[in-house]
């Protein structure tokens, strides 16, 4: 094979922004992720600034994650019902509405730890909204063939934001302070407004069931009665509460690298680089069709490149393992979305989207759990590196042993 052939082949599939809508909705939804990013920096800043205690900055974890589950499942249920266009924007006003109240608060110099976090909350609601919406939409807007690469370039928009956001955090944080920050935010928001805006009327397909518990409660039914939906969420939830180190980077670095802030910011930044480097040489995810068995090995290359940069000294590997690891879970996102999104039908798919934002918000604080807990009996060493040994085992053994998930070829549907 020709070098030129191999890249291409590697490069990743851009197709589907050769679609107006889709591209207008990505482009939009990059750019204004960075100015959440921005906003998500300026808020913990601005808490620890007013408190000086790190307790009052993880109280933004339960107040971001509550609206998260219960307007996550909530939005889904709504998005399967009515004109998902006008839901989207509904969710983008809400959270636009938050940021342009926490600019108020930075300009008029408000110390209220409280309302601060009562807005974060709102916040994240407009955010819970709008996100299971916007993924409901893809298979809307563009060929079945192409939501792999849709959803590729859609998480390399987020990789790129959560490197491009935080980088950018520091620099107005230090010209400008939180004012400019969330001004930021507030004018970058507006490329994810108007892509909005521009999106067709998109009607909901099939039978439409009334938003509310009982809706809420039969998307949880489908799930529990379909193994492949219900193992594309188990298989999540084993990779994030297994294997991530996030909560272990502060030790680590005080052992190790003598508290360095290089160090820190090196190890915040590696899962994101790789996202965004595997995302540039994704062009082989689409055309892979054993997505079951295929996203329970990339899994478990996941946990074992987390144990392996546990086990190594130098900086640069620590943090070449760690970027391999998230290119790996970039593509198993890739594969995960795409089996939601593909394999369950219209009238489903956005309580399926409300329930996936509920595994990725609440799968990372349960790894912060499980490592904090694991550090206190094993060292910080023991619980990365078993941590990801146990993610590894466990994913091959529960994947491996549902046959309907092992043998599903992308595409193909349960009756």
């Amino acid at each position: 094979m020709a070098f030129g052939d191999m890249v291409r082949r590697l490069a990743v599939d851009t197709r589907p922004l050769a679609i107006p809508d889709f591209r207008r909705l990505w482009a939009g939804q990059g750019v204004s992720f960075i100015g959440f990013q921005l906003t998500a920096v300026a808020v913990s800043a601005q808490i620890y600034d007013i408190t000086s205690s790190s307790f009052w900055v993880g109280m933004l974890g339960p107040a971001n994650l509550i609206p998260l589950i219960v307007f996550g499942l909530w939005g889904g249920a709504v998005a399967d019902a009515v004109d998902r266009r006008r839901l989207l924007l509904t969710g983008s006003v809400i959270t636009w509405a938050a940021t342009l109240a926490l600019l108020a608060q930075a300009a008029l110099g408000t110390a209220n730890v409280g309302l601060l976090l009562a807005t974060t909350a709102v916040h994240a609601t407009g955010f819970a909204i709008t996100g299971p919406t916007r993924a409901a939409i893809i298979p809307r807007l563009v060929p079945a063939e192409m939501v792999p690469a849709a959803n590729t370039l859609n998480y390399l928009a987020g990789g790129l934001g959560s490197v491009v956001g935080p980088l950018a955090a520091g620099v107005v944080l230090a010209q400008g302070g939180l004012a400019a920050a969330y001004l930021a935010d507030a004018v970058l928001f507006t490329a994810g407004f108007y892509a909005a805006l521009r999106l067709p009327r998109l009607a909901p397909l099939g039978e439409v069931t009334r938003p509310g518990l009982r809706s809420v409660l039969d998307g949880l039914r489908y799930i529990s009665g379909h193994p492949i939906v219900m193992m594309s969420f188990v298989v999540d939830i084993i990779a994030m509460a297994f294997a991530l180190p996030r909560a272990l980077f502060p030790q680590v670095v005080a052992e190790r690298f003598g508290d360095s802030p290089i160090a820190f910011g090196w190890l915040s930044a590696s899962m994101a680089i790789g996202s965004v480097v595997g995302g540039l040489m994704s062009g082989w995810v689409g055309r892979i069709r054993r997505q079951g068995l295929a996203l329970t090995f990339v899994i478990a290359a996941w946990g074992l490149s987390v144990a392996a940069s546990g086990l190594v000294g130098a900086l640069w590997a620590m943090v070449a393992l760690l970027a391999f690891g998230g290119a790996a879970d970039l593509v198993s996102s890739v594969w995960r979305q795409t089996i939601l999104q593909t394999h369950a039908p219209d009238e489903m798919r956005g309580r399926m989207q409300g329930v996936f934002m509920v595994v990725v918000a609440g799968g990372p604080r349960l790894g912060d759990l499980r490592a904090g807990a694991t550090a206190t009996w094993f060292g910080a060493t023991g619980a990365w590196v078993g941590g990801g040994i146990a993610c590894a085992l466990a994913v091959l053994v529960v994947g491996l042993a549902v046959p309907s998930f092992r043998g599903y070829r992308a595409g193909t549907r349960e009756v």
